[in-house]
Order: structure tokens, then sequence, then C-alpha cells
């Protein structure tokens, strides 16, 4: 039996924060929660229930919003 959708979201998006964190790249706090948040909801409502593809796949999304806010700012 699967565990219910609230407990998978919340597991995955502490997965992809704890590594985001570990690695210096987590960025400014709310930001990240809202960006995780959305991202993991996107997907469950897709239907992936696979704890570590919805947090590897949530952080390469942050890894990339990260990068291109980056660029961004450099050109403003």
């Amino acid at each position: 039996m699967s565990e219910p959708l609230p407990i998978l979201m919340e597991r995955s998006i502490q997965i992809a924060w704890d590594y985001l964190e570990r690695s210096g790249e987590l960025g400014e706090p709310q930001v990240a929660s809202r960006f995780l948040l959305d991202s993991v909801e996107a997907m469950v409502r897709r239907g992936e229930r696979r704890q570590l593809a919805l947090s590897n796949r949530a952080i390469d999304a942050y890894k990339r919003f990260r990068a291109a806010r980056v660029g961004i700012s450099l050109v403003s």
C-alpha cells in the first residue's frame, strides 16, 4: 500500500531541501520552499508517486530556476 499523498510530498520536499541545503544551493528559504512545493505538487497531480523521482526532479528544476534567476540579475 502506498503512503498518503501529503506524506509522500512532505518527504520528497524534505529530501530535496536537505540536499540543496547541504550542497549550498538552497538560496532564499522562502523562495526555495515555495518552488519545491509547487514543483512536487505539479508532478503528483500528473501522477508521479515515486518519492526519489519527485525529489530528484524538484532538485533539478530548482537548480535550473536558480541559474535562470542569476542569469537575469547579471543581465539587468
